[in-house]
């Protein structure tokens, strides 16, 4: 077995029991990004051959205001699977935290697909030609090594930190002018309240300078990291955090407000 599978089944392990693990870098002292998306190829051919079904992308580390915080140095990505995709009811949903270990929450804007993204493309509004519909969304996020200190390959192999999507209504885009909606997606604001108090704000402009650009990313990067597929019509990408990531408890209620938008807020309750 190669240290990939071995390191892909220990992740596997502690995403289904909440446990942490120990250092990668400390057993590996080459483990760099090439290594981390191995482990992570490795970790969805074990989720598929257990039956779970890749539903979509989630993109990391867009918002370079926190990389500071962790130590990013780019952006990352990882797989949505069924098991972790929830859609919200009239804007509202309640989730389960249980065995998750230090999760915190992201307010994003996530993208159904509607055709694959073609590579290269720095035109939000062209970008925006391959999306069905758009939606408020909450990214759940976690990590299975102590205190959230990691490197950051070891943040890709850990499942890019995605824990739960959580998707709001969705809004089609056919109902849009493309480039109108392109400079709404940038300048658009969000406030996040927990239990009706406002935590952060942000705009779209912080997941790497667009929306938009942040999907265009990972199809460049997908392209070259050929033991993944590409893009394609049906997935649900979200585009990365527009605030701060904040730490979350069972008992509290989050609700995401994006203002100039046109879409409707989205409410999430925490439960054990």
């Amino acid at each position: 077995m190669s240290d990939a599978q071995v390191l892909a089944r220990e992740f596997l392990d502690a995403w289904d029991h909440g446990k942490l693990i120990g250092s990668v870098r400390a057993r590996h002292p080459d483990f760099d990004w090439p290594a981390a998306y191995d482990v992570a190829a490795e970790i969805v051919a074990l989720r598929r051959a257990r039956g779970e079904r890749c539903a979509g992308r989630k993109i990391g580390f867009t918002n370079r205001n926190i990389w500071p915080e962790y130590g990013a140095t780019a952006p990352i990505w990882g797989h949505v699977y069924d098991t972790s995709l929830v859609y919200a009811r009239d804007g509202k949903a309640v989730v389960s935290l249980r065995n998750s270990i230090a999760p915190k929450l992201e307010p994003e804007i996530a993208f159904r697909l509607r055709s694959s993204v073609r590579e290269h493309c720095r035109e939000p509004a062209e970008i925006l030609q391959s999306i069905e519909w758009l939606a408020p969304a909450f990214e759940i996020v976690d990590c299975h090594f102590a205190d959230w200190k990691f490197t950051p390959a070891e943040s890709a192999a850990d499942f890019s930190f995605h824990w739960r999507l959580v998707v709001g209504t969705p809004v089609p885009l056919d109902r849009y002018d493309l480039g109108k909606l392109a400079q709404e997606l940038r300048d658009c604001e969000v406030a996040l309240k927990r239990n009706g108090e406002v935590r952060e704000r942000g705009v779209g402009a912080n997941a790497l300078d667009h929306p938009a650009l942040a999907l265009a990313f990972l199809a460049d990067l997908l392209a070259t990291q050929p033991r993944f597929d590409a893009l394609a019509a049906g997935e649900v990408v979200t585009t990365g955090t527009l605030t701060a990531a904040l730490p979350i408890k069972a008992g509290e209620t989050w609700t995401s407000e994006i203002s100039g938008l046109g879409v409707a807020p989205l409410m999430v309750e925490f439960t054990k």
